[in-house]
């Protein structure tokens, strides 16, 4: 559709104002071609008409209100300049929203003021989100550079530029921020507090106050921030850029100079600053140029602890500090130094001058020097050097150039001190580069400063508008549209205006080299070579200034002044002064080192050539320092991938929130905004997806067209349909493309199709209305019509007859009724008294029965005292009768002690053991004689041992001797065959010379030792290839010889010397051999008495060794031995000879050695044995005496009552059992001891013939060795037999005690029974009959407990007992390798913990303190160690968490704490812990608990996640009531992968409930406690509820009425689920409750002062932030809906302003609710518990 059809009635245009730049007005009349003027109406009313001479000369169209306020500015269908500036006013004036995109770039509006938009809550929200998804921010371009450096390895910049007081430096300081929080590293250097901290710093020296600003960045700053391979933040470095020097000593009115000289003057009382005589800034000329030197709402003394602080986290010692603030103290003193005129051409500097003085004393520069050089010049001509004198104002400009000097030089040093902070030892992997620098300026007087920043603005809008042009090729490319040329402005004109050859910084720099160079003479120069160029043009007016078209606007430039700040010189005699100062940092600061403050930049690739001066000495302006350091800043930005930030200052008052059109507009045309919406609007501005194309315009659709079937079909077809003219729009792989207008024309089709359709709603609703209203009309109207006409025949038909038949009528039926009434009333009376009767009748038979009851019961209360009485009586009876019998028991106990004859038995057998354990000590004494005989043959053999070394040191003396005549002899032969070897080929010298090379390279590698690895040789001839074999093999033999001669004792150290020197004599004859084998026909006699001679050494060494080994006899050694040396023997090996001799050697010494050690130990073990067997025999006669005693009073207590209770015939056979019982004991304990004794004398045998078998086979090493081995390990097992056996008469012996309990416990049965007998006896009332009763009651408990007693063994106790080396495997088992999907689907939930803690009872029940620490530390350990490898695994986390809880609640519940037994059963009670306070271990059981919570909420908040925002929030849960809108250039994000995620995975709330019934499932099919389960779906509830929340403060595009009715639906589907699982008890939905307001409060009408103080009142989870936020936020999706008044917003916001709590934007989405446990008593008995054989736990027994 053409754009001229759009302008119709109703539409809306912008025209130019004067005031507002531009105003809207609403079209009246439909513009056709050939009108000359278009009708409009302003919105105050106003009627005009709008000249058009021709139709390019239209206004601009508005675009729809349903367009207004987006995100992005792309997105609008109608760009143009008065589009951009409306959509930005209504962001932030009506919205209160500071940042809006317009295609790549930020746009920040400065607010002036605070907002809570900057937490880390709201970084940790836009960390990992892709740019567009939520409201645009300078944190998502902080995020969307950090993306693209991980994922594309490639560096990043960020250019963040605008206006003084724009904001530039706080939006690169919240960047930095950004990265430093996100990236935060896990090293303790704290990388990222020192890149922040260097903000302050640079802040107080290069930040002043202007008319603009009050904290203006007076210098370019670029901040590499340097990030590892795991980008991770490792260091940072800073590049600075033309610092304002001139401010030093100049500021303009209401302006100031650096921050850091007023922060010093604040502090000048302190103990630190008052060396330094400092005085308040408007005492300082420097300071009090621009009038007030504070600034309201700044503290410079609270600013000077915040430098001094970030100094010292920086690392620069308080040195340095104290350095620097010197020199700056010294600025100021030297800004207050007078110099006085002295005539025309002179000045001169008082000697009293105090500031002079204190600059001279902190710098350490002379004071003469300073005053003299200050006022005087050195000439130097060609044939003297004269000093001239300087008029005033040339010596306060000397003055001032010094102060320029000394801070500029001191700004770079503070600049390198920090990169060396920031500079963190560790490769750079990748950066990311964050560049604050001025933007376009232009005042009433411009200068070199203005005309440098405007020329690095020209190469900075050139870069950007190169690679908007190319991410807009790039966009065409990637959807496969055409690309076509688009027309934009290309400023490279101008930068070849200032930078080229001939250009205006080259005549700047060559007017500079001529020392009567002025600035009249280089303008006059600019006008000459400049006057063609139609760029640059001559004011009409002045002669001394020129204009350069900038590509944001004109710019005259006054020339005065460039070539004196372009020299920027100093004097070389000031140079001098301050070169021989004794203040180092000054000293430093002028030495001839150029590179002493060179920053070291990024080495990166140039996008262009850079253009060289033609001249060497240029390179020392300023103007070339800038042009290179602006070529190296290009050359870093051309090699990333930039991101722009354009900051806008809205008004000059810096007045909150007020938006100057002017102002804003102006830096909209020189920033580059309205140059990208000009790129933009060139080709198809407005993009859309196939997806947000259909649901939007799906209402322009027929039914035809949407059973068509895939929708990006259906969309082709309808826009064909709907705009005819293809060169509108064009059809993307993934998006649509319109040209501008298109959009808005779609939306007036869709505007007009819904005003139809609800002007035929509202049609039918009126006609209905109307039709229901003329029917009840005439209902009415029926009804009254029949009332009247009634009356009317009521009047003609009725007479005064009639009126009295129908009174006698009623008088009659008055009567009847009243006769009926009575009849009935009488008939009621008579039941009602019947009733009575019957009732009271009963009542008083109840009454009487009760009392005959009460009666009887008195009767048997009577009978009961009394028989309670009586049994009292004869309880009493019964305690003395005890008493009594207690002092005959011990008269008893006496006799008995008299009675000890009847145990000679038992004496005798005692008296046997003692006479077996006497010949047991007399066998050990005859075996400590044996070992006596045995150490006195062991000094026999070491001195036989020595006289063997005597004699072997005689053997070595003589073979070395006939060693001496062997070398004579080799060298009679080595002469005779020199002849020979001459004769042989050179080939064969050639071999022969490499084999010595390798015989000298064997020599070395002996002398190294044991370490010595194998040489490598080349590949010799045949006739050389066995010497080769035999060498190495002799190699190898050395090399064990040297490893086993390290091992030897000190006694063989001289043996070992002399056979390696013999060795190396013997070395000589193995060469020999080997020359003369490889000369083969030569060599046969010398061979043959080499042979004779090795054969008669091996035989004398043979002979030697079969001396040394004659009283080993060990025969296999000696045969292996002879038979070595007999397959050596051909060889002629002396070598080899001698190595089985010091073999043999080692052997008997060894021998020697291992038969010490053996009987030693032998003699240990014997004494061990004696000694433990003499313990047993004195525990077991104890234990038989105690026995005998203990018998014996049984015996007579027996008797006694046998005796006593002649009455009763049946005990005597109680007893006499009893008896036999003891028998039977006796018999057993005889039978017991009687064993042990043989078993004593049996091992003592053992021992004794063991002995003698040792010393008959003593000479055999090997058998001896083999039969120790077997020796040990059955004495091993006898001990442990014995261990064992102790064990059984341990437990005999309680046995016995228990017996010896029991049968005290029937004595007392028995004697209290024989009482009670008695006293029945003297009861004369009672009858045999009765008493033999009593008697088998009486008899009955005792049968029953003799029947239940045997069966008592076999129940359970609920323990299960394990042995100390099965603790591992019961860890593998139980707790590492038990999986929840495997054995443990078929348990009980908790079997593991009940199974852990029945292991634990039985450690508590055998008072086993180490068993149990053991068992309690493996156990947790255990679960921290399954926990650890299966940090993701869901199932195995809810497992354990369910078992440690049940493991918990275990120690808790059978701790035998009150608190916890109080819901117990008796037998629980029976199974609590009785030895050990496990508290402890439950404190860390529950830690460890509480661990495992937290992992287990982390993973199922990992997957829940990603679900929330796009199932709670975007999802369509309600179909048909939202519809998306445009989202504008910002969704085709850099940072998302190349094919994109054409839908995503569409999550819904199905897909949030079904993940929450997986948790759920898991959770109650490991047992979970419900509570439990209750607080980890409250977190979930939580999580699910902060996120929405949080998605909807930071989406505009969800704040809408429709949305909110989706959240709430989405609520009710959560609710729900909480009820279909019984969850609602646990204050989950309490969670939800901020979501749940937010989206009623997107619902709710938001008008009048009612719904102001409803939404006070109902929205009280929310804070007034975050309803202020809402409201201003709110987005009509349809022009139906109306959008939220600024009024209404400060309604509430007035309302809310008594509001406490917390003002937080955000909510904490990683908050975590304190987890509890509560403690819930198990009913499961622990002794019916069975284990499972799939548990494999056949190690343990159930007790």
């Amino acid at each position: 559709m053409a754009l001229q059809e759009l302008y119709t009635k109703y539409n809306r245009v912008w025209i130019p104002d004067s005031e507002q730049v531009w105003k809207s007005a609403e079209i009246l009349r439909d513009f056709t071609p050939g009108d000359t003027a278009l009708h409009l109406q302003l919105e105050d009313g106003t009627v005009l008409q709008y000249p058009v001479e021709v139709s390019s000369q239209l206004p601009h169209l508005r675009n729809p209100d349903i367009l207004v306020g987006e995100n992005d500015l792309t997105a609008l269908s109608y760009l143009h300049e008065p589009a951009v500036l409306h959509n930005l006013r209504v962001r932030f004036v009506d919205s209160r929203i500071i940042y809006t995109y317009c295609g790549i770039i930020l746009v920040a509006v400065n607010p002036y003021k605070q907002l809570p938009i900057y937490g880390d809550a709201v970084i940790h929200a836009y960390s990992g989100q892709n740019m567009g998804d939520l409201d645009p921010h300078i944190f998502a371009v902080a995020e969307e550079a950090y993306k693209q450096m991980a994922r594309n390895n490639r560096n990043q910049s960020i250019i963040v530029s605008g206006e003084s007081g724009a904001g530039k430096t706080v939006s690169a300081r919240y960047a930095m921020r950004y990265f430093a929080v996100v990236s935060k590293s896990s090293s303790n250097k704290r990388v990222e507090d020192k890149v922040l901290a260097s903000n302050p710093i640079t802040e107080a020296i290069g930040n002043a106050k202007t008319t603009r600003n009050d904290n203006s960045s007076r210098f370019g700053k670029y901040t590499e921030i340097s990030f590892d391979s795991r980008y991770q933040i490792i260091g940072a470095n800073m590049r600075t850029y033309l610092l304002e020097k001139s401010r030093v000593v100049f500021q303009s009115e209401n302006e100031r100079n650096y921050h850091i000289f007023y922060q010093m003057c604040a502090c000048a009382d302190q103990a630190d600053f008052k060396s330094l005589r400092l005085l308040s800034a408007d005492k300082f000329n420097y300071t009090c140029m621009g009038g007030d030197s504070e600034i309201p709402g700044v503290d410079d003394c609270a600013d000077m602890a915040e430098t001094r602080r970030t100094f010292s986290l920086l690392g620069l010692m308080e040195d340095f500090q104290r350095d620097v603030f010197k020199m700056l103290a010294g600025i100021l003193h030297l800004g207050n130094v007078v110099i006085n005129a002295a005539g025309t051409d002179q000045s001169s500097i008082s000697s009293s001058d105090s500031h002079l003085a204190v600059f001279c004393e902190l710098l350490g520069v002379r004071a003469e020097d300073m005053s003299r050089w200050l006022c005087h010049r050195r000439i130097v001509l060609a044939s003297e050097t004269v000093i001239k004198p300087q008029p005033r104002e040339r010596a306060i400009n000397a003055r001032d150039a010094l102060a320029k000097h000394l801070y500029a030089y001191l700004f770079d040093c503070i600049i390198n001190r920090i990169n060396q902070a920031l500079r963190v030892p560790g490769k750079q992997h990748s950066f990311i580069g964050v560049l604050d620098i001025y933007g376009f300026e232009t005042f009433d007087v411009n200068s070199f400063e203005q005309f440098c920043i405007n020329y690095a603005n020209e190469k900075l809008q050139h870069q950007f508008n190169l690679h908007v042009f190319k991410l807009e090729q790039e966009e065409y490319m990637k959807e496969d549209i055409p690309w076509t040329l688009i027309d934009f402005y290309d400023n490279q004109p101008v930068i070849d205006l200032i930078e080229s050859k001939m250009g205006i910084l080259d005549l700047l720099d060559e007017e500079c080299l001529f020392p009567q160079g002025t600035d009249k003479n280089w303008l006059q120069k600019l006008y000459n070579f400049m006057g063609s160029n139609p760029l640059f043009e001559k004011p009409r007016l002045s002669n001394e200034a020129f204009v350069i078209q900038h590509f944001a606007d004109k710019v005259e430039y006054r020339c005065k002044g460039f070539l004196e700040k372009n020299r920027d010189t100093l004097y070389e005699e000031l140079v001098q002064t301050m070169r021989a100062s004794k203040f180092p940092l000054l000293a430093d600061f002028f030495s001839e080192e150029e590179s002493y403050f060179a920053n070291k930049g990024v080495k990166v690739k140039a996008a262009r050539p850079v253009v060289k001066p033609a001249n060497k000495q240029l390179r020392s302006t300023v103007g070339d320092k800038f042009r290179r350091s602006l070529y190296l800043l290009m050359e870093t930005l051309n090699a990333t991938t930039p991101h722009y930030v354009r900051c806008i200052k809205p008004n000059e008052d810096k007045l909150p929130f007020e938006y100057d059109s002017k102002r804003v507009v102006q830096q909209l045309r020189a920033c580059g905004v309205l140059e990208t919406v000009h790129i933009s609007a060139q080709s198809y501005p407005s993009r859309w997806t196939y997806i947000e194309f259909y649901s939007r315009y799906s209402i322009l659709m027929s039914q035809t067209e949407l059973r068509a079937g895939e929708k990006k079909q259906i969309c082709k077809t309808v826009l064909q349909r709907l705009i005819t003219d293809s060169n509108q729009y064009k059809f993307g792989r993934t998006k649509i493309f319109f040209r501008a207008g298109q959009v808005a024309y779609l939306e007036k089709l869709r505007l007009d199709r819904l005003r139809t359709a609800c002007i035929t709603i509202q049609k039918h609703m009126r006609g209905w209305s109307q039709r229901s209203r003329y029917l009840r009309m005439k209902q009415a109207a029926i009804i009254i019509q029949q009332y009247i006409h009634g009356k009317r025949q009521i009047r003609h038909t009725v007479t005064a007859a009639a009126l009295k038949q129908g009174w006698a009528a009623v008088v009659i039926q008055r009567h009847s009724r009243g006769y009926l009434v009575r009849r009935l009333f009488l008939i009621f009376r008579v039941a009602t008294i019947t009733i009575q009767a019957y009732t009271r009748g009963w009542m008083a038979r109840k009454r009487y029965k009760k009392m005959v009851e009460e009666h009887k019961a008195m009767v048997l209360q009577k009978y009961a005292r009394a028989w309670l009485v009586r049994r009292r009586f004869q309880t009493m009876r019964r305690l003395v009768l005890n008493v009594q019998l207690s002092y005959r028991v011990q008269q008893l106990r006496k006799k008995i002690e008299e009675q000890t004859k009847e145990n000679r038995g038992l004496v005798e057998r005692l008296t046997s053991l003692a006479n077996a354990h006497a010949q047991a000590l007399d066998r050990t004494q005859a075996q400590e004689l044996e070992l006596s005989k045995i150490r006195y043959e062991k000094v026999t053999v070491e001195e036989r041992e020595r006289k063997s070394k005597e004699k072997t040191e005689q053997v070595i003396a003589q073979l070395n001797v006939e060693m001496d005549k062997a070398s004579l002899e080799n060298q009679a032969l080595q002469q005779k065959l020199k002849d020979s070897i001459q004769k042989i080929t050179d080939d064969f010298e050639e071999v022969k010379k490499r084999l010595r090379e390798d015989l000298e390279r064997q020599e070395r590698l002996r002398k190294v030792a044991e370490h010595s690895s194998e040489l490598q040789r080349e590949d010799l001839e045949k006739e050389i290839f066995s010497l080769k074999e035999e060498n190495r093999r002799l190699k190898e033999e050395k090399f064990q010889l040297q490893t086993q001669a390290e091992e030897d004792t000190l006694v063989n150290k001289e043996l070992q010397e002399q056979l390696t020197q013999l060795a190396k004599h013997v070395k000589v004859i193995p060469d020999l051999r080997k020359e003369i084998h490889s000369l083969q026909t030569e060599k046969v006699e010398s061979d043959k008495k080499m042979r004779v001679q090795a054969q008669h050494t091996t035989e004398k060494i043979n002979w030697i060794t079969r001396q040394l080994l004659c009283e080993a006899k060990e025969e296999e050694l000696i045969l292996r031995m002879k038979k070595e040396a007999s397959e050596n023997a051909s060889d002629g090996d002396f070598q080899f000879a001698l190595e089985g001799l010091q073999n043999a050697i080692r052997v008997v010494e060894t021998q020697f050695k291992e038969q010490k050690e053996g009987y030693d130990s032998q003699l240990e073990a014997l004494v061990f044995k004696n000694d433990h067997l003499t313990r047993e025999y004195q525990q077991l006669q104890a234990l038989f005496q105690e026995k005998n005693d203990v018998n014996y009073s049984i015996g007579q207590e027996v008797a006694r009552l046998t005796a006593e209770n002649m009455v009763i015939p049946n005990l005597k056979q109680q007893v006499a059992e009893l008896q036999r019982h003891r028998q039977e004991l006796e018999a057993h304990l005889n039978d017991q001891s009687t064993e042990m004794s043989e078993k004593i004398l049996k091992v003592s045998n053992e021992l004794q013939n063991k002995v003698e078998e040792e010393r008959s086979q003593r000479r055999l090493l090997e058998e001896r060795s083999r039969e120790s081995e077997r020796e040990k390990e059955q004495m091993e097992r006898r001990l442990e037999e014995l261990m064992q056996e102790m064990a059984q008469l341990k437990r005999l012996q309680q046995t016995d005690s228990e017996a010896k309990n029991k049968f005290r416990q029937e004595a007392s049965r028995l004697t209290a029974e024989n009482m009670e007998f008695e006293e029945q006896l003297d009861m004369k009332d009672r009858t045999i009959k009765r008493l033999q009763d009593q008697i088998k009651a009486l008899q009955a408990p005792l049968k029953v407990s003799q029947k239940a007693a045997p069966a008592l063994p076999k129940e359970y106790l609920g323990m299960l007992e394990f042995k100390k080396e099965d603790e591992d495997k019961l860890l593998r088992k139980l707790i590492l390798e038990l999986k929840p999907r495997g054995v443990v689907v078929n348990m009980i939930p908790g079997l593991a913990a009940y199974l852990l803690f029945m292991c634990v009872r039985h450690a508590d029940y055998l008072n086993d303190g180490n068993k149990l620490k053991s068992l309690m530390h493996t156990i947790i350990t255990g679960i921290k160690k399954v926990i650890t490898n299966h940090q993701e695994s869901f199932e195995m986390l809810s497992f354990w968490l369910s078992n440690t809880y049940y493991l918990l609640n275990c120690l808790k519940q059978y701790s035998g704490e009150e608190e916890f037994m109080k819901h117990n059963t008796p037998r629980q009670n029976k199974n609590c812990l009785q030895n050990f306070d496990l508290s402890e271990h439950r404190q860390i059981l529950s830690d460890l608990a509480i661990h495992i919570y937290h992992q287990f909420i982390n993973i199922m908040e990992d997957a829940l996640f990603p679900m929330i925002v796009p199932a709670m929030l975007e999802h369509e849960s309600l179909q048909g009531i939202s519809s998306m809108k445009p989202t504008g250039f910002r969704k085709r994000s850099n940072s998302l992968l190349e094919d994109g995620r054409s839908e995503g995975q569409a999550y819904t709330v199905a897909s949030i409930l079904q993940l929450l019934n997986a948790f759920h499932s898991s959770m109650a099919q490991q047992g979970m406690e419900l509570q439990l389960q209750g607080q980890a779906i409250r977190q979930l509830f939580y999580l699910i509820g902060a996120t929405s929340l949080n998605s909807i403060l930071l989406r505009k595009d969800l704040c809408s009425c429709r949305k909110g009715m989706q959240i709430r639906c989405n609520i009710s589907y959560l609710e729900e689920w909480l009820r279909e699982k019984d969850l609602q008890g646990c204050s989950v939905m309490e969670t939800l409750g901020p979501l749940s307001q937010a989206a009623w409060l997107l619902q709710v009408n938001k008008s009048t002062d009612e719904d102001a103080a409803e939404i006070q009142q109902r929205c009280f989870e929310l804070s007034s932030v975050q309803i202020v936020k809402i409201l201003n936020s709110y987005t009509p999706i349809d022009d139906f809906e109306k959008r939220v008044a600024p009024s209404f917003v400060r309604k509430v916001q007035a309302l809310l302003q008594e509001r406490e709590g917390s003002n937080h934007l955000m909510m904490d989405a990683q908050y975590r609710f304190q987890v509890t446990f509560p403690f819930c008593p198990s009913t499961q008995a622990l002794e019916l518990l069975q284990v499972p054989s799939s548990l494999h736990l056949d190690f343990v027994n159930r007790i």
